[in-house]
């Protein structure tokens, strides 16, 4: 027999058709996290697990706490109650009335890495904000004026075409590896303005190799997908360092693109350098990513298999 979990009854409309999610959703995403079914009827929600009585209600009333705050309930909202990581917190305006937040546990611990820390290496799966949120932080820096630009860069690893074939100068080759770092910025300040800023130097998007015999002060340098940088252009990218700057260093360990034979200087650099003050390393998780879902269980999948 189903056991009960909640009499939900006496709930408002919004808040009832927020917890049970469209087409009840939010129901399956709980049943299939604990393991059970879930029913909902006549008002009451059922489960047919009693062990998972207790962990369901007081994921529910979590829910009702977190519409008292927000007036909704996301999708990633209710992952991160799931995993005990919910968190939010405002950090930075976007364009129009956007706002940009911290969701995870996980979120919360890696900027406030970024405020503590000279360099931080951000390290975790697709989808859990590496990028974006090292952005949104150097943009914060930027309007504040504690530094006076920005510079982003990637290393530029051939995975299925050779850049030699691809068509266009060496700009129009490589932009469309720094693709999702112009989408990043564009959500923040717009095409337009990211356009002035790039014409006046204060945001610099280029590829690893630019950054070579040069010393990067007042800036704030995000490094990112160093899983495909060599251990001698990740050397060479941190002795950039000038003062007053921050860096940040962003990398998936399962997603190399180096051929077998090239070592990955990601993962030589976090074991030389860490541990030296001023230089922190944070991990994110499954459970941080911040995309469809379905994302954090791809990842399942295939971190299962491998």
């Amino acid at each position: 027999m189903d056991k009960e979990i909640l009499d939900l009854s006496q709930l408002d409309v919004e808040l009832m058709s927020a917890l049970l999610g469209n087409n009840d959703d939010n129901l399956k995403t709980i049943g299939d996290f604990y393991s059970c079914s879930l029913r909902f009827t006549e008002g009451k929600l059922y489960c047919d697990s009693e062990s998972a009585v207790e962990p369901i209600r007081k994921t529910v009333r979590a829910m009702m706490d977190v519409y008292d705050t927000q007036g909704s309930i996301e999708t990633q909202d209710l992952i991160s109650l799931l995993h005990n990581s919910y968190y939010k917190q405002f950090i930075v305006s976007g364009i129009g009335s956007k706002k940009y937040y911290l969701r995870t546990t996980g979120q919360k611990r890696l900027y406030d890495s970024f405020e503590d820390n000279i360099i931080t290496f951000a390290i975790g799966p697709a989808g859990t904000g590496k990028t974006f949120l090292a952005v949104c932080y150097a943009y914060s820096l930027l309007k504040q004026g504690t530094i006076r630009r920005i510079i982003i860069t990637r290393p530029v690893v051939e995975s299925g075409e050779s850049l030699g074939f691809l068509p266009g100068d060496l700009r129009e080759k490589v932009d469309p590896y720094l693709r999702p770092i112009y989408d990043s910025f564009e959500a923040l300040c717009g095409q337009e303005n990211l356009q002035k800023m790039i014409e006046k130097h204060i945001i610099e998007i280029a590829p690893l190799a630019y950054m070579r015999g040069r010393t990067l002060n007042e800036a704030c340098v995000i490094l990112d997908e160093a899983q495909n940088t060599t251990p001698m252009q990740i050397k060479m990218f941190m002795t950039r360092l000038g003062f007053n700057s921050k860096m940040i260093i962003t990398g998936d360990i399962t997603q190399i693109d180096l051929p077998s034979y090239k070592p990955s200087g990601l993962l030589q650099a976090v074991r030389i350098v860490e541990g030296i003050e001023g230089i922190s390393v944070i991990y994110m998780h499954n459970y941080d990513v911040v995309r469809h879902p379905l994302v954090s269980q791809i990842i399942d999948a295939y971190e299962k298999v491998e």
